[in-house]
């Protein structure tokens, strides 16, 4: 029994449980001191290095991929659609050329005027037609 590498499991866990309790209800590492605990007990149960990188491997993994998209469930429940939603893919045009480093831009969508932004950064000038990616 190697009481070095249970110790170091053990530590790894805790750090591992000291991350998620920094990030809570994000579920960031959780996975991780899970695999950390099963590793810890083949160490201390005498399993060899080989053995205890492949449980923890699996165990971190497997319930990453098996609990993540009830997790995201949960934690992101379902946005409502609002009538804004509706705007996304529509194209307008721009009425004022859109500077994102001055924070300047507008286009018009629907007989509505929207301040505006472009997506990658670039200037596009008035007058021209242009497609919604996102609202924030």
């Amino acid at each position: 029994m190697n009481w070095a590498l249970t110790i170091l499991w053990v530590v790894l866990m805790v750090v591992f449980l000291v991350v998620e309790a920094a990030c809570p209800f994000h579920l960031v590492s959780i996975w991780f001191a899970a695999g950390s605990l099963v590793a810890a007990i083949v160490a201390a149960l005498g399993g060899q290095l080989w053995l205890q990188i492949l449980l923890f491997l699996l165990v971190s993994c497997g319930l990453l991929a098996a609990l993540w998209p009830f997790v995201k469930k949960v934690l992101n429940p379902k946005r409502t659609a609002t009538n804004i939603d509706a705007m996304i893919g529509t194209e307008g045009y721009v009425t004022m050329a859109v500077d994102n480093l001055n924070a300047e831009g507008k286009v018009k969508l629907g007989g509505m005027e929207w301040t505006a932004r472009s997506a990658d950064g670039t200037k596009i000038p008035a007058g021209t037609l242009v497609k919604v990616d996102r609202i924030e």
